[in-house]
């Protein structure tokens, strides 16, 4: 299952990278915020139609809404603020040179939330192994964004 887990997780770094440079030539034809409205605009359309052809739409109610812890809601100001700053990264710094810092970036604070077990994750502590890795990642970072 941990295999399928991270064969999606690469596929939606494909679509990452995608969605990074359609939306950079966006910002270069309407600009920065018309971008990331209209990108955030069909989001919610397309999740909206497919929760209700799922039959989630139901979630929706006050009782389930508030279910959730306040900061669990938090993402839906920060979508919109990512979408934003991988478009204007891409666009000034160029995809691997962005995606470089998007990925140690990610990765940083992704160690952070596991060890520390923030978020309701299962504190996943670190490893000397595990610390070797990241070092290992940002040494690779360096290198791709030296010319």
């Amino acid at each position: 299952m941990q295999v399928l887990a991270i064969l999606i997780a690469a596929v939606s770094g494909i679509a990452m990278a995608y969605q990074g440079s359609v939306n950079a030539a966006a910002v270069s034809s309407i600009g920065l915020v018309p971008t990331t409205f209209t990108v955030m605009v069909i989001g919610a359309v397309l999740s909206g139609a497919y929760m209700l052809i799922e039959g989630t739409a139901a979630n929706l109610g006050i009782p389930s809404l508030t279910s959730a812890p306040w900061w669990a809601y938090t993402g839906g100001v920060v979508g919109p603020v990512i979408t934003a700053a991988v478009a204007y990264a891409i666009g000034k710094a160029g995809m691997v040179n962005a995606t470089t810092g998007i990925i140690l970036g990610q990765l940083g604070f992704a160690a952070l939330i596991d060890h520390l077990g923030w978020f309701g994750a299962e504190p996943l502590h670190f490893s000397p192994i595990k610390i070797a890795g990241i070092i290992l990642m940002a040494v690779g970072g360096r290198i791709l964004l030296s010319r």
